[in-house]
């Protein structure tokens, strides 16, 4: 009797996991895609828009663009303190109010850059305003990635969370390729006059009112945290006990995250640009390639995760952080040959990265305990990021005004071998348990 009942009743139960995995899955990924559109939507215009707002020094043309990525980087120091302030939002209150805290923040940000004045309108407050927006979007995505991290893996079932962590980027990629492939659009479109005059405000607002929907779809998503989901008895933790209880775990975090975060701001957010200014390329060609390059990317991250699963977290970090150390350097030097060429490097990098990208959150998950997760994920890796990740176009940048354009590859490669150094360090995660408790275990 036991052997006829097991087979139906197992199957509805195997579907209703099913189902939820999809569903939570989504409700991740479709607001993290809303996120991220809003925040990327600012480097793909920054070309577009920086004379609006940044008047030109004589004889500087690059003035306007490199402040503009001053303004980039500004937003990313934002983010450290809001992976601390939102992330203990989430250990506190749990991960779906956290969530919609924070597409809310990062709708309004985008919203004040579609109706801002420009500089010949309001003078000094044209800038003044766009800070703000942007230190507002970068509260917001420093919140967005402690807690979208900790619901995702958390969500996932055993032996699994190297795939459910690779969507983390598969939706990042995503919004990534809206915000690229409507700059694209538009660039096509529009006359340079009215790209450059009116055009770069409509992504600006597509994202203010997507945001909205972002929201809704989040306050359906199934709790995660285990002490606000019933599974356990929980405390709140004060604000710092992250970084108080778990040091080395918290240092770790940063040092994994610097090489990944310098190779990524390189090859997915930074390359159109640095094609246009180092060799040349017509910006909706670069523009053309990199979307071209990034559908690829949020092709593959699933199956990085998957192998993550199998074979662990360790191999993949190696042969990212080794490809980069080693190949950056020529790899840069061959895109001025041709748009193929250009093409073909930049999904060479993808390839190389998804090393990294596909298990970053599965990774930095597994470090912590769940009562503490998301404030220890988001404060050390959104100051590293800030750091290392967000300065990085703004240094590109200098550098070739500064007439060193070829410094910037070997930047990168030192920064990979120091990342080669501490995965090879590392202890492996991925066939862990993933900690729940409110006491944890040091690594």
């Amino acid at each position: 009797m036991t052997e006829q009942t097991d087979g139906p009743l197992r199957a509805p139960a195997q579907t209703t996991s099913r189902r939820r995995g999809v569903r939570q899955l989504l409700a991740a990924s479709v607001g993290n895609a809303v996120e991220w559109y809003d925040w990327y939507a600012y480097s793909f215009l920054s070309a577009y828009f920086a004379r609006q707002i940044f008047p030109a020094a004589a004889g500087q043309p690059l003035i306007p663009l490199l402040n503009t990525f001053a303004v980039f980087a500004v937003g990313f120091f934002m983010r450290p303190l809001g992976g601390l302030l939102l992330g203990s939002v989430a250990d506190r209150i749990g991960r779906r109010g956290a969530l919609t805290c924070t597409i809310l923040l990062m709708g309004g940000g985008s919203l004040l850059m579609a109706v801002l004045p420009t500089y010949a309108q309001a003078g000094l407050l044209a800038p003044v305003l766009l800070v703000l927006a942007r230190l507002i979007q970068g509260l917001s995505i420093g919140g967005e990635f402690a807690a979208s991290t900790t619901f995702l893996v958390e969500s996932a079932p055993p032996g699994r969370r190297g795939f459910f962590a690779g969507f983390q980027y598969v939706s990042t990629t995503i919004g990534q390729l809206l915000a690229s492939g409507l700059t694209a659009l538009l660039a096509v479109l529009l006359t340079a006059d009215d790209m450059n005059g009116w055009g770069w405000r409509i992504p600006f607002a597509v994202g203010a009112v997507i945001a909205l929907v972002g929201f809704w779809i989040r306050r359906a998503a199934e709790e995660t945290h285990p002490a606000q989901a019933g599974l356990a008895a929980g405390r709140r933790p004060p604000l710092l006990e992250a970084l108080r209880r778990y040091p080395r775990q918290s240092l770790l975090i940063g040092a994994v995250t610097v090489a990944g975060t310098v190779a990524y701001y390189t090859w997915t957010t930074y390359f159109p640009t640095y094609a246009q200014v180092n060799d040349g390329f017509p910006a909706a060609d670069a523009l053309l390639a990199g979307t071209i390059a990034l559908t690829f990317f949020a092709v593959i991250q699933p199956l990085g995760g998957m192998l993550s699963d199998r074979y662990g977290r360790r191999p993949l970090l190696l042969v990212f952080a080794g490809g980069f150390a080693i190949g950056v350097v020529p790899l840069l030097g061959l895109i001025g040959s041709s748009w193929v060429t250009l093409l073909l490097v930049q999904c060479a990098g993808m390839v190389l990265l998804t090393g990294y990208t596909s298990i970053a959150a599965a990774l930095n998950a597994e470090l912590f305990p769940g009562h503490v997760r998301a404030a220890g994920i988001g404060f050390p890796y959104s100051l590293t990021v800030a750091l290392f990740g967000g300065t990085a176009p703004y240094l590109a940048t200098w550098l070739s005004a500064a007439g060193h354009p070829t410094w910037f590859p070997y930047y990168v490669a030192v920064l990979a071998l120091f990342g080669f150094v501490v995965y090879w360090r590392l202890p492996e995660t991925a066939h862990r348990p993933l900690d729940p408790g409110a006491g944890g275990r040091p690594l």
